[in-house]
């Protein structure tokens, strides 16, 4: 369930019409959660 969450919300800005992928959101962890580096570091134990 909480992997559904995240997922949603990664993909919310490609669904607005922001970006065409969600690493390209500037304020999204999905980049932490591709291996790349983000805006802050995240905390992946839950």
């Amino acid at each position: 369930m909480m992997c559904q969450k995240i997922d949603y919300i990664h993909h919310n800005p490609v669904k607005g019409g922001y970006v065409d992928e969600a690493i390209h959101w500037r304020y999204s962890s999905a980049r932490n959660y591709a291996g790349m580096d983000g805006l802050l570091e995240i905390c992946y134990e839950w």
